[in-house]
Parts: structure tokens; C-alpha cells; sequence
């Protein structure tokens, strides 16, 4: 979850490192910290909360050897002392980690046991000590560091500075990189490539058990389980730099659900070949698809899409729990991963494991360079820009429609695709017109009093039901509860009074009256109905016009949620593009 940053060069590496270290904070926003090295010491500014410290403000000496985090915390709670990067006893080096040591009690007991002292709550101390152990014996940084890598288990990146200015970064599962700008002579180490786009003309990635050292400008790459040194072979790196501001925009959010209709025209105008895809997704035994959170909902949408469009058997995962279905993975299987990042260790782990058995992987990620593209036999990208704020809303809706876009392809049937998205697209647009933005701010007004919503949905509607829960829990901290709208009459109706809001999803297709059946069955019994509709309906207290737009209502309908939750959030006085507790990229288990 956390973000490293590093910079070796002729400017100003502290500075350099916070302003990557503001382009990493959404994996993390816990606490921060900065360490710069100065050929004699190393000097150490960290803070908690997020990194919105002024440039001319950091107290660091002038140096050009720097490292940075950015933390989410998992081991020790939110202090300055438990911020990242970590001092050594004698103060010779530091350490800052990317991931989660699973072994870190047994290593401290047994470290405490030899009279190692921990100053701090995290699992990153250990890693600390343990390089201190390794020293002892052998007087070579880069080999200690090595060394004591190799005692972690779980999914691990650190990042280590010493006095003298050597920088040393290993990556086991959390993402690392190397950018290198050879007219400038800048080297730039960082968990992904946005941070460091436009200042790089070539980026190396780290692959899991590699090691990267960095002394007086000279890199190394070495294998963390032999030692023995690697080629370095960078690739150029042709992510043109992104501006990442607000515009005219209060938020991020705002900004980027508005981002939408182009993420639909870069679908359809891609420049991908489908075809072998295809082809792989029909010979396919079984296809399934796989994420977590948000991404884990547009993978279950796009299995629904591959099922009922393209009438492939298509099984959707969620990454933190699918080991159950290891055992029926077959070489004669493909599986499709849409994430954001490309580094969401739950998922990773299962592409892991459908690459022993010998499975097609596919993957539609928005972040260049991203582990999930490098292991995939057909790597997609999004082509949507940078998606700052931590709730995703235009890469979720681009995660779907691409994935009716394959099914559509798969089912010979693209041109029927182009038609449907450039509806969509349209529609969306005029979502954002003053008249509606003020029906959907009194929805927001209305929702955000309350303290449990309901959200009924059904077909292509009940995935975008479920992802409007989790926009309301994410950016308005409200309870909601989504659910197949049959379902209700089974448990969730004992839980039905008056006055109880629950929303409704429905579009002009065979699920309709199922639907509307729900509704009428709460009414019933006093709920207070939002729902999101092609046509008003006497049983609606609230109804919001969507358009009917087919099999592809669910794309557009996912957009009004988006608006309503970012409204809440600004009413409620949450910070919208930074929800407690929560982080983007999830590189830990």
C-alpha cells in the first residue's frame, strides 16, 4: 500500500522526493517522511498525515541523495515515531518498506532475544535490526541488505539509504521501479510510473527477487536469492507527463467522474487488436475474471457481460478469496484482471498461480509498467490518465465498458458495441447539465441524513447497485447494504420500517418488474424510495431519470451514484479524494 520514492541527481533531492512523494500519496496518507543524505549523515523530516508540506518550507539540508514514504499503516498506529524511513542504531542508514513482514513477531522475538532494541511499533523495524545482525558479519551494505531480504516472508519492497550516499532498493511483490534521464543524469526510484513520468526517458521495473544498488550514479542489478548481478535493460519510457491539478474543479472526483465520456471514446477508438483475445476467450474452457473492491465488482460485471452477450462460461472472483478455486484451474482456463494499478497483491497472487497451471492471462490496467501487464499474455491499458482521487469512478466505468466491448467483440458483434457506447457517452454528458446536477445534489441532501440505505438491484443493474454501496461507504462513511432485489423478501425485509430509505436500479429490460415487484414490497412497509429509472413510477418517493439505453444502461447508470456519493461526501465535510482509512493501490494482503 505504501509509495517509496528516491532520487539520486544535481537538484534539490529533498524537494524533488515530496513532490514524488504527492504523486504516491494516494497509496497511502497515514504519515509521511523524507530522508536525505548529505555525505556525512543522513538527515530525517517525517510528519503524520498527508504530504501537503510546502517545498520552501521542508527543514532538510541541501543534499542530492534522498529516499521518501508515504505510509499506510498496517503494524503500529498513525504516529511520527512510526513513520517511515526508519533510522539503525548508530544512525548509519535508514529503511522504509512497501508491504507487510508476516514473519515479523517470530524475527523480533528472536532479535530481542540478542538484545536488539525497537524504538517503534512496525513490522518495518525488523528489517532494520535485521540488516544490523547481518553487518556484523559481513561489512557490505548491499550484501547485508540481501541477506536479511531474504528472512522476510510475505510481500515486501524496501528502500535503504546509508551516509555515504549508496541507496539500495529490493522488491519482493510490492512494485518498484527505476527511471533514469541520461541527458540530466538523474536517477529516480519510485512504486510506480506516474510519479516520475516526464522527468525519465527510460524506466527499468524491478521483477520480484531482484535488487537494484545505486553507488556514485552507477547502478547494479542483482538477484536477491543468489546475489549474482543482473543485465539492466531499460525500456524507454513513453508515458508523456501528466499535469495532475483540479482545474476548474473543487476535487479530483468531481474532475474525473466528468473524465468519463472521453475514457468511453479511447475504448472505442482503440488501437488494440481484439481479435486474437477473442479467439483465446472462445477456445477458453472456462474464463474468469478477478479483483478486489471496486475492481473486484467491474470483474464480476465483466463475467456477467462475457455470459450474457457473448454466452461464454465466465466466473467471477474476488482476489482476497479465491484459493477455493485453485484446484479447478486448467491450462485450458483464461483469466481477465481490471485494476487500476496492476500491483493489488490479493490479485497478483492468483494471477500467480494461474500462471503455474498454465493459464492465459489478460489483463486491463491503467498504470504502465504494472505487474499485472508484464505477466500477461494479453495486456490491455486504459488509456484513461491519472485517476487521483482514492475512490475509483472513471476507471471503474471503463473497467465495464471495456469489458462489453470484449464480450461484444467476442460475440461478432462491435459495430452494435461502438453504437451502444457512443450513446452512453452522449448521455453522460448531459448528466452534467445544471438541472440535473441539482436533482441529483437533492438526493445527496436527502441521503446524507440518514444512517443505513438500501440499495436493490437486478441483471446488469445489481453489480452497479453494489458499487454504489461501496462509493456511499467509501466517501460518505454512511452503512448501506446493496442486494439482489429477489433476495430481499428472504432477510433483509425484517430490517424494512417506516421511513427507511431504499434505492432501486432499474432498467427497461426482463428485470424490470422484479424489481419494481422489491419496490412496491418495502413501500409496503414505509420505506422511502430513490430510484434510479427510465420512467417515474407512483411507488418512487424520489425518482431519478436515466435513460433507457438497453444493455448497456447499467454503464451509464453507474455515473449518478458517482455524483451522489460526491456530493454527500462535500456535505458531510469528508475529504473526497482522500477517505479515512483507505488506500488506491493495495499492495499488501
Amino acid at each position: 500500500m505504501c509509495g517509496i520514492f528516491g532520487y539520486v541527481g544535481k537538484k534539490d533531492a529533498g524537494r524533488i522526493v515530496v513532490e514524488g512523494l504527492k504523486r504516491l500519496d494516494y497509496r497511502g496518507y497515514d504519515s509521511w517522511g523524507v530522508a536525505v543524505n548529505t555525505q556525512t549523515k543522513i538527515s530525517v523530516a517525517k510528519d503524520i498525515g498527508k504530504v501537503d508540506v510546502g517545498t520552501s518550507n521542508l527543514v532538510l539540508p541541501d543534499a542530492r541523495i534522498a529516499i521518501g514514504h508515504t505510509r499506510w499503516a498496517t503494524h503500529g498506529s498513525v504516529t511520527q515515531n512510526n513513520a517511515h524511513p526508519h533510522f539503525s542504531t548508530d544512525k548509519s542508514f535508514v529503511v522504509a518498506q512497501n508491504g507487510i513482514v508476516e514473519n515479523f513477531e517470530e524475527l523480533k522475538e528472536q532479535l530481542t532475544k540478542e538484545r536488539y532494541v525497537f524504538k517503534t511499533q512496525t513490522d518495518t523495524e525488523v528489517i532494520v535490526r535485521l540488516i544490523e545482525k547481518k553487518l556484523k558479519k559481513i561489512p557490505d551494505l548491499a550484501e547485508a541488505v540481501r541477506l536479511a531480504f531474504l528472512d522476510l516472508t510475505g510481500r515486501n519492497t524496501i528502500i535503504v539509504l546509508h551516509k555515504n550516499g549508496d541507496i539500495i532498493a529490493a522488491r519482493n511483490g510490492s512494485p518498484l521501479l527505476v527511471g533514469l534521464n541520461k541527458k540530466t543524469q538523474e536517477i529516480f526510484i519510485s512504486s510506480d510510473s506516474l510519479s516520475i513520468s516526464g522527468h525519465a526517458s527510460e524506466m527499468l521495473v524491478l521483477d520480484n527477487h531482484q535488487m537494484i544498488v545505486c553507488h556514485d550514479q552507477n547502478l547494479s542489478l542483482h538477484d536477491t536469492a543468489t546475489g549474482k548481478k543482473l543485465p539492466l535493460n531499460p525500456e524507454k519510457m513513453d508515458i508523456k507527463k501528466q499535469v495532475i491539478d483540479k482545474g476548474e474543479y473543487e476535487h479530483f472526483m468531481l474532475k474525473e467522474i466528468h473524465e468519463t465520456p472521453q475514457v468511453l471514446d479511447a475504448i472505442i477508438n482503440s488501437p488494440d487488436d481484439f481479435q486474437k483475445f477473442a479467439q483465446a476467450i472462445k477456445r477458453a474452457r472456462t474464463v474468469y475474471t478477478v479483483g478486489s473492491g471496486t475492481a473486484g465488482g467491474a470483474a464480476a460485471q465483466i463475467a456477467y457481460y462475457l455470459r450474457e452477450i457473448a454466452k461464454v462460461n465466465a466466473i467471477s472472483l474476488v482476489g482476497a478469496d479465491a484459493s477455493d478455486y485453485y484446484q479447478l484451474f486448467s491450462k485450458d482456463d483464461l483469466i481477465i484482471a481490471p485494476s487500476q494499478s496492476g500491483e493489488t497483491a490479493d490479485v497478483l497472487e492468483v494471477l500467480e498461480v494461474a500462471q503455474k497451471k498454465g493459464m492465459k492471462i489478460a489483463s486491463y490496467v491503467n498504470m504502465p509498467g504494472s505487474m499485472m501487464s508484464r505477466i500477461s499474455n494479453f495486456a490491455f491499458m486504459s488509456h484513461a490518465g491519472p485517476e487521483i482521487c482514492v475512490m475509483s469512478t472513471k476507471i471503474y466505468t471503463s473497467q465495464i465498458a471495456w469489458g462489453y466491448f470484449v464480450a461484444s467483440i467476442v460475440a461478432n458483434k462491435k459495430a452494435v458495441a461502438v453504437k451502444n457506447l457512443k450513446k452512453v457517452s452522449i448521455e453522460i454528458k448531459k448528466l452534467f447539465e445544471p438541472s440535473s446536477i441539482k436533482h441529483l445534489q437533492k438526493v445527496a441532501k436527502y441521503l446524507s441524513k440518514q444512517k443505513h440505505i438500501f440499495i436493490l438491484g437486478k441483471g446488469q443493474n445489481f453489480l452497479i447497485a453494489k458499487e454504489g454501496m461501496i462509493k456511499m461507504i467509501e466517501g460518505s462513511y454512511i452503512h448501506a447494504h446493496a442486494m439482489p432485489a429477489g433476495d430481499l423478501k428472504h432477510y433483509a425485509i425484517t430490517l424494512i420500517e417506516k421511513g427507511t430509505p431504499v434505492m432501486a436500479v432499474l432498467s427497461r429490460d426482463n428485470s424490470y418488474n422484479d424489481v419494481l415487484n422489491a419496490i412496491h414490497e418495502v413501500r409496503a412497509r414505509g420505506a422511502y424510495v430513490v430510484a434510479l429509472s427510465p420512467e417515474e413510477n407512483i411507488s418512487f418517493d424520489l425518482h431519478i431519470p436515466v435513460p433507457d439505453l438497453g444493455e448497456v444502461s447499467a454503464i451509464y447508470n453507474v455515473v449518478p451514484f458517482q455524483l451522489i456519493t460526491y456530493y454527500m461526501s462535500v456535505m458531510l465535510g469528508n475529504n473526497v479524494d482522500k477517505p479515512r482509512n483507505i488506500a488506491k493501490s493495495v499492495t499488501v494482503k
